[in-house]
């Protein structure tokens, strides 16, 4: 037997439990600051360098064009270069698309693929991470000025406040990232942006019957109920020849797609459709006059790169209110999506993702893109060019690998990757693309049918409903599936920042109620291991005589202390009402509190209350493994000299063996 408050150490000498001086408020302060701003401690290779080595290091860091550029290379282009160029031939039927879903003139979707990559280039962390527009904050951004101006009734300030929103928005990712907030980000779960996603593509779908059925009047709201009532409202303006266009492109934007998941080799074919698509569109329209058969096209677009947009920045307080929702909203959906497919991209790669220096890189885009005349922008990946650094492929036989894995949720989120690009060189090339395209194919697009558009979004947005996905969270977890379902239908029913709200809001109750309910069990000794284990998971385990042992694994503060006061004593009720049925009254309960791993004062007099509820029925307490910010605290007020330093032990085992000392006294 050992006396209490010592365990035996491995050289079969005596350990005594560490009762050191705790640590200063600026020791602890600057500690967990850095634990809070800084968890992946992006400068832990700065010690022991001198200040020219730091500053260097610093530069790199915040402005990662100085790490891959200097080492830069003419092999490292020619991947990049066949990148970039799969990219843009993407981001330009994309750009018009998600920039007629703004509600906005479709140049400025090409706008936007040009100026946001090249400032990415220079700030973005994601080697495989491309820039541009989606279709869900596209659809957010438009919603929100619509709630104020309508574009129809006035197009250059409804513009005017698109570009409004787009500086909001990257401001709010810039202060972000400057602040280290991205633990804000986190609030949006996996399962509310999976039902968001799901019902914003329904919705955008839905939008997309406009195109499809060739209307001139359409609802201005976004909910399916509203959509359906204005679909039979205007079903007189239907036009059979837009309609029977619109399902011919979706059929062969579907079959692109069975050809990719049938036939690998020609996954090909699958990234070229939608480009396709927008060029058959044109021809068709060129030749055959589609306006006299109701066919709308885009119309004129203008030669020429980004013009400036600072003039039209409008911070007027009568329309302000919907740029600062817009933005507030787009800012934190953008930096989901983007740091989201980020993350799980470098994982695939065994890399790591900095979220942080994300924001910043996105906040800097969006404000810079503001003024050039861009609306918002994010990350997305695109899935091809992995293939070719992959499978050092050197050849022509590059081409049968390149288009691996198109499209998906995300289109062009489907190239870079599996293309193998190098690094972010990629976004510079597409932006140069784009800049020749604006310079001088521009006007070819000009001819592009609407319906040809309406396709290619809705062929896209299908993949982002994710059945699958819902179905295994109301199979595993179904609180997730609530929440889930709860952005799904908020969105398509309601509006998006309602359906957005609910299901944060329920996500945030369920995080409540993990901190104000936490969990505690009883352990028991499983025979012949030395181990001590929940008796509820390991029902073998066997009770400790005259002990009840008790494991707490949260933070013990304000919210759930009075909880887990309850909880401790109902556990000691329940242990003597079973032991007394035995004749063995419980005369210790040990406290395992390896896994609190912060307390505080209110925490501290839970303690002190627990001992005294305990000590009137002569029931004395043991406390086991303390960490060290829960030690120091039980230090400063005195805990620990009312408990008394023999009562604190290392190890339950250790514990429960001076308990056994004391009791044979």
């Amino acid at each position: 037997m050992i006396p209490m408050g010592t365990v035996n150490s491995d050289d079969g000498g005596v350990a005594k439990v560490s009762f050191a001086t705790p640590r200063t408020f600026a020791t602890t302060f600057k500690s967990d600051l850095k634990e809070t701003l800084f968890p992946d401690d992006p400068f832990h290779d700065f010690n022991g360098k001198t200040l020219p080595e730091k500053a260097k290091k610093s530069i790199k860091y915040f402005v990662p064009v100085f790490q891959w550029l200097p080492s830069y290379t003419r092999k490292l282009f020619m991947y990049d270069l066949l990148a970039g160029v799969t990219i843009a031939s993407l981001a330009i039927p994309q750009g018009i698309s998600y920039a007629k879903l703004a509600n906005i003139p479709p140049v400025i979707g090409l706008y936007s693929s040009f100026v946001p990559p090249l400032i990415y280039a220079v700030f973005g962390n994601s080697k495989y991470l491309a820039v541009g527009t989606v279709a869900s904050s596209s659809l957010i951004i438009a919603g929100a000025i619509e709630k104020r101006v309508h574009e129809a009734d006035d197009p250059q300030l409804y513009l005017n406040l698109i570009f409004t929103a787009t500086l909001i928005s990257g401001v709010i990712q810039l202060i972000l990232g400057v602040f280290r907030l991205g633990i804000l980000v986190d609030f949006l779960s996996h399962s509310t942006i999976t039902g968001f996603m799901g019902g914003t593509a329904t919705i955008i779908c839905l939008q997309q019957l406009k195109g499809i059925f060739g209307l001139k009047h359409f609802t201005t709201h976004t909910d399916v109920v509203s959509v359906i009532k204005a679909i039979f409202k205007y079903k007189h303006e239907i036009r059979w020849e837009c309609t029977l266009v619109g399902v011919i492109f979706l059929i062969f934007l579907h079959l692109a797609k069975m050809v990719k998941q049938k036939k690998p080799k020609l996954f090909w074919v699958a990234a070229i459709a939608p480009m396709a698509v927008v060029a058959i569109g044109c021809i068709f329209a060129y030749a055959a006059d589609a306006k006299k058969y109701g066919i709308a096209i885009v119309g004129p677009l203008k030669k020429g790169i980004n013009p400036s947009s600072l003039k039209n920045l409008d911070f007027n307080p009568k329309y302000i209110s919907a740029p600062i929702e817009a933005g507030v909203i787009t800012a934190f959906v953008a930096l989901a999506e983007g740091i989201a497919i980020g993350r799980s991209f470098a994982l695939m790669a065994n890399q790591q993702i900095d979220g942080n220096k994300e924001m910043i890189a996105f906040g800097l885009m969006n404000i810079v893109g503001s003024l050039t005349s861009c609306y918002l922008t994010t990350g997305f990946f695109t899935y091809i060019l992995y293939i070719f650094y992959k499978f050092k492929i050197y050849s022509l036989n590059f081409f049968k690998h390149l288009f691996v894995y198109f499209a998906g949720p995300f289109s062009k989120t489907a190239v870079n990757y599996n293309a193998g690009c190098k690094t972010q060189m990629t976004n510079v090339v597409m932006a140069i693309c784009m800049m020749l395209t604006l310079f001088f194919l521009a006007p070819l697009f000009s001819y592009t049918p609407l319906v040809a558009l309406s396709a290619i979004i809705m062929s896209a947005m299908l993949g982002l409903i994710e059945y699958e996905k819902a179905y295994h969270l109301f199979k595993t977890d179904k609180f997730d599936f609530l929440i889930c379902m709860a952005a799904f239908l908020g969105v398509a029913f309601i509006s998006m920042d309602v359906g957005l709200m609910l299901s944060v809001g329920l996500a945030l109750v369920r995080a409540l109620l993990y901190v104000s309910r936490p969990a505690s069990s009883k352990l028991g000794n499983i025979p012949d291991t030395g181990l001590y284990r929940d008796v509820e998971q390991y029902p073998g385990a066997i009770s400790i005589p005259k002990t009840l042992v008790l494991q707490l694994g949260s933070p013990i503060y304000f919210a759930n202390s009075s909880y887990i006061r309850e909880r401790i004593l109902r556990w000691v009720r329940d242990e003597q009402a079973s032991k007394d049925s035995q004749g063995d009254d419980v005369e210790y309960v040990l406290l395992d509190l390896g896994g609190v791993t912060s307390i505080d004062i209110t925490g501290v007099e839970t303690l002190f209350e627990i001992r005294r509820s305990l000590e009137v029925q002569e029931i004395k307490v043991v406390i086991v493994n303390p960490r060290l910010e829960v030690m120091e605290k039980l230090i400063v007020t005195n805990f620990v000299d009312k408990i008394g330093r023999d009562r604190i032990f290392l190890s339950i085992q250790d514990a429960i063996e001076g308990c056994k000392f004391s009791l044979e006294q």
